[in-house]
């Protein structure tokens, strides 16, 4: 009879109310048109601009970013919850010591003539005590937790993720107010040479009053353009620094070190074909999504296993004694064992409603993990358009600033043979500035599609 009781206790462990998790069907394209190039397959897809500066500067981010500490310290908790939930699965043992000293009344039942009115009590005992998980519960909080740690790593995953594509995107653009402040700069000190000339021609007579404050305009209007650069220049540097973890003290007063070059080339296309789409899959934020969906999963179990019968065993072993040098002297020992069994009978519908509860939630988590694979393609597909977008509207730009440059050649070959005005150099000396500012901004805007890719393809 002992055997199979003890049988049938080894077979109940094994048993479990919860439902078993399958990845949802999903309608996948077979392979991306594009795909991340071999260097990139090492999660440092930042290299792919060939910028030391730059790599330095994700790699401090990493290490001091608000952002990045705060996930890892999140990681760390769930890790915490997932060792505190599996200490369910095993017996809990405790040591229990107590010393008393009483006098009890002589107007009460419990005092007989003869027995000491006052009396001391010691004891020492070893407690344990074990919840047999025959249906799952425990098992189930465990899974619920481990997936909660996994979505927990992917959220700090997808921290850092996000961090590097910020801190490049900030980086380039750093780099293009630089440039843009320089050529204008070097626009306006032009300007200002030809200037101090035709005010001469102007003193001398030469030049009309007309013409002359047309050119003295012009020049101030250039000039105008300089502040708002350098304003945004010092708002971007500040946001960079903060990315980058420095102090408050270095976000007040330090730089960040860049690159300085001038007439780049973008990148070429990053991604040749046939990487299979479910590589996506892996994106950090969708791993989170999935995990959440897990965890939602395993909590049903948790919840339908409260509807059946709960068993513990307790046990405990010690001594007690009226004086304590006899606390562990022959016939002072004690010991106890019990089992115990709960059977929820009637609580008012609340254990099929947290069940209901726990299948509701499952079902939002599924379709939170449905919409972020819809958001992941999508922005997918918008980034690889704005990669290929954002080149063609480079090499546009290129194209114009090279006509314009040629156009302001041939005006200041006009303008020495006196067929054309200064006012015509002018015109083509700012679309120059205009083209040329528009192509800087246009390889910015490429090298920050690359970034949105790779985050979007998940790094």
């Amino acid at each position: 009879m002992n055997r199979f009781c003890l049988l049938f206790l080894l077979i109940a462990a094994g048993c479990s109310v919860a439902p078993r998790y399958e990845r949802p069907a999903l309608d996948l394209p077979q392979a991306w048109k594009e795909s991340a190039p071999p260097f990139a397959q090492d999660g440092r897809w930042w290299k792919i601009y060939g910028d030391a500066q730059l790599d330095a500067l994700v790699e401090e981010a990493e290490q001091k970013n608000a952002d990045v500490a705060l996930a890892v310290a999140r990681v760390d908790e769930a890790r915490a919850l997932v060792g505190e939930t599996e200490s369910g699965l095993y017996p809990s043992v405790s040591a229990q010591g107590s010393a008393t000293r009483q006098q009890i009344s002589q107007k009460s039942a419990t005092f007989f003539p003869g027995i000491p009115q006052r009396y001391s009590d010691y004891r020492a005992a070893l407690n344990v005590s074990w919840e047999l998980d025959l249906f799952g519960r425990i098992r189930s909080g465990v899974e619920a937790a481990r997936a909660d740690a996994a979505a927990s790593e992917a959220a700090r995953d997808a921290v850092r993720l996000s961090l590097a594509a910020q801190v490049a995107k900030s980086y380039f653009t750093l780099r293009a107010l630089d440039e843009q402040i320089l050529l204008t700069r070097r626009t306006l000190s032009l300007r200002e040479d030809a200037l101090g000339l035709q005010k001469k021609r102007f003193e001398g007579g030469v030049l009309s009053e007309f013409d002359y404050k047309q050119l003295e305009a012009d020049t101030a209007s250039t000039r105008a353009t300089l502040p708002p650069l350098e304003r945004d220049r010092e708002r971007e540097e500040a946001a960079l620094l903060v990315l980058l973890g420095r102090s408050p003290k270095e976000v007040f007063e330090s730089a960040v070190a860049r690159k300085t070059a001038e007439n780049e080339e973008p990148s070429p296309p990053v991604l040749p074909s046939g990487m299979p789409s479910e590589l996506l899959l892996r994106r950090p934020d969708l791993v989170q999504a999935e995990q959440g969906l897990i965890a939602s999963n395993a909590r049903i179990g948790v919840a339908r296993a409260e509807m059946f019968p709960s068993i513990s065993l307790t046990a405990a072993l010690g001594s007690e004694s009226a004086a304590l040098g006899n606390l562990f002297s022959s016939g002072s020992g004690l010991w106890a064992l019990g089992l115990g069994l709960a059977q929820p009978i009637f609580a008012g519908g609340r254990l099929e409603a947290r069940t209901r509860e726990a299948e509701a939630r499952e079902r939002q988590a599924l379709a939170q993990y449905g919409k972020a694979i819809q958001n992941a393609f999508s922005e997918v597909r918008a980034a690889l358009a704005a990669q290929t977008r954002e080149r063609e509207s480079y090499e546009a730009q290129s194209v114009r600033a090279a006509a314009l440059a040629d156009t302001l050649r041939l005006a200041r070959l006009r303008y020495d043979n006196g067929i054309a005005s200064q006012l015509d150099v002018i015109d083509a000396e700012r679309g120059l500035l205009a083209a040329r500012s528009a192509r800087i901004e246009a390889l910015r805007a490429h090298r920050a599609a690359i970034a949105d890719l790779f985050r979007a393809l998940g790094g």
